[in-house]
């Protein structure tokens, strides 16, 4: 697996890691707006920025080939650690900081993301069959 692993990053770069971190947002942004209702929730989301310098190797914080507790592995998950507080623009008297048209903008804007990498990885999938077919020819 560890030689397929590294063919698959060779071809797809950073587009399979950035799927799998706007997945990990997406969860994080549908908790926040499931907890909308509850007292004293604060709500997070991923700095995908941050995750995406590291997985590229811009900083040394966070290795992927040999994931650990709280780092991010092959399955997409992340701590709650690699979590980040949002600044509320305006908090609630119970103490919730969770601002649902935010938080549903957020989430809107991050599927549009999520579907660009994965048609990227389509498109290199479609070229990777192309070019192993011989271009269709017999």
């Amino acid at each position: 697996m560890g030689i397929v692993s590294t063919v698959l990053d060779n071809v797809f770069g950073l587009s399979g890691q950035a799927l799998g971190l706007w997945q990990q947002r997406s969860e994080t942004i549908a908790s926040n707006i499931a907890n909308a209702d509850t007292p004293n929730y604060k709500a997070r989301d991923v700095d995908f920025r941050s995750a995406l310098q590291q997985a590229s190797g811009d900083s040394t914080n966070l290795q992927l080939a040999t994931p650990s507790e709280g780092q991010i592995g092959s399955d997409s998950t992340t701590s709650t650690d690699d979590l980040k507080y949002r600044v509320p623009l305006q908090p609630s008297m119970d103490g919730n900081t969770v601002d649902t048209q935010v938080e549903q903008s957020q989430f809107a804007s991050n599927m549009v993301h999520y579907q660009a990498s994965l048609s990227f990885i389509n498109s290199s999938i479609q070229t990777l069959r192309l070019a192993i077919n011989g271009g269709g020819q017999s």
